[in-house]
């Protein structure tokens, strides 16, 4: 708890002493910046799109980053576990996942061709 004191005592100072410094050097503040606008499009998406699909009695969603597989959730009828399929490489192969730790997966991404 002390040490939370101290930090905050700290923290207060420094505010303090950088408006004295601002003050003697007849600085301003500016003005606070605006945020983009809601309607901004960019090429980076910031959330996976979603297919769900019907193939036999097995329910299967696609997640797809600007356009490109990249993961598969296998539902099987009945209620059994779930699974997913995790993109290993460009060349399609996948990598089955179907425990609550991460699967062991090696990047094998191509960053420059000759």
């Amino acid at each position: 708890m002390k040490i939370q004191n101290l930090i905050k005592a700290f923290l207060l100072a420094t505010v303090f002493m950088s408006l004295n410094v601002m003050a003697e050097k007849n600085l301003e503040l500016l003005e606070e910046v605006k945020p983009p606008p809601k309607n901004f499009e960019s090429d980076i998406v910031d959330e996976p799109q979603i297919t769900i699909t019907k193939k036999g009695a097995d329910t299967v969603e696609e997640y797809r980053i600007n356009g490109e597989l990249y993961m598969m959730k296998v539902t099987p009828p009945a209620g059994g576990p779930s699974y997913y399929l995790l993109k290993e490489d460009q060349d399609g192969g996948w990598a089955k996942y179907d425990g609550p730790s991460q699967p062991l997966t090696v990047p094998k991404w191509v960053i420059f061709r000759f």
